[in-house]
């Protein structure tokens, strides 16, 4: 893989938090960095602030991820943009409280919130762009999930009964790995990596109310997996901060993942 320093990297959330943190370390190592974010002010402070650190093409992409109308719009504006992407790191992400203090809450297209945040926006955004990466092998996809995890209840996916936002976040969660063990079985051979990790626990971010860890080391964990050379044609792990560790087992039974990936696409719309 080319160094950090010639890559094109997108970062979604990447306006504040852990993902800022992200874009700002891959800056001050002279990778182009693509900023997405929701409001259109703090992506041009974050692109400015990753000019100065030494990413001098930053741009930024505006969308809100609860819309699936608007995760297929920032698709097809960085295809039409951009003509290589080296890296897709998929952070942004809600917590367990906020948005709705608690309470079930549903996105534009009617599906639990964090379900659709956490998990469906990144599937979908990642099928969409895969004809890009897989254009600049080698290239890699960085989950960034959690350790918190619960199994996915196949008939109760959009959590209608005994709702809890732990619940729906650690779900969703499971999810993303899921998914990344069933994206790198289908990937093999492509020169597309895709990993999933757990940065570190309770950073000090706003879906953070008691933080344990530092940025730093969610920073860290993260920036390793986007461009450490060792990790070159490593696929379909869960890394807790930076060791290789082991996700919830539903993560390695081939037939939920199954069941999952079909509900995906059929929630997303991709035949």
């Amino acid at each position: 893989m080319s160094p950090i320093s010639e890559q094109v990297i997108l970062v979604t959330g990447a306006t504040d938090g852990h993902g800022k943190g992200v874009a700002l370390e891959l800056a001050k190592r002279g990778a182009t960095v693509l900023v997405h974010g929701r409001n259109e002010r703090r992506i041009a402070e974050t692109v400015e602030a990753l000019v100065k650190a030494g990413s001098a093409n930053a741009r930024g992409y505006q969308a809100d991820l609860s819309s699936l109308d608007q995760v297929r719009a920032l698709a097809k504006e960085v295809l039409a943009n951009e003509k290589r992407l080296d890296v897709l790191v998929n952070n942004a992400g809600i917590g367990t409280r906020v948005p709705g203090d608690g309470a079930r809450t549903e996105s534009d297209d009617g599906h639990e919130l964090r379900f659709a945040v956490n998990y469906l926006a990144p599937f979908l955004l990642t099928r969409l762009l895969l004809p890009l990466l897989e254009r600049s092998r080698p290239a890699r996809i960085v989950n960034v999930s959690s350790i918190g995890q619960q199994a996915i209840d196949f008939d109760d996916v959009m959590l209608e009964r005994g709702y809890s936002g732990v619940r729906a976040y650690c779900q969703s969660k499971l999810a993303q790995i899921l998914s990344t063990i069933d994206e790198a079985e289908r990937l093999r051979g492509s020169g597309v990596s895709v990993n999933a990790l757990h940065p570190a626990t309770y950073m000090p971010t706003k879906i953070v109310p008691s933080p344990m860890s530092t940025l730093e080391e969610g920073v860290e964990a993260t920036v390793r997996l986007v461009g450490d050379p060792e990790l070159e044609g490593t696929s379909g792990h869960f890394f807790n901060g930076l060791r290789d560790s082991e996700a919830d087992a539903q993560a390695y039974d081939a037939v939920a993942r199954k069941k999952l990936r079909e509900l995906s696409e059929r929630l997303v719309g991709i035949p």
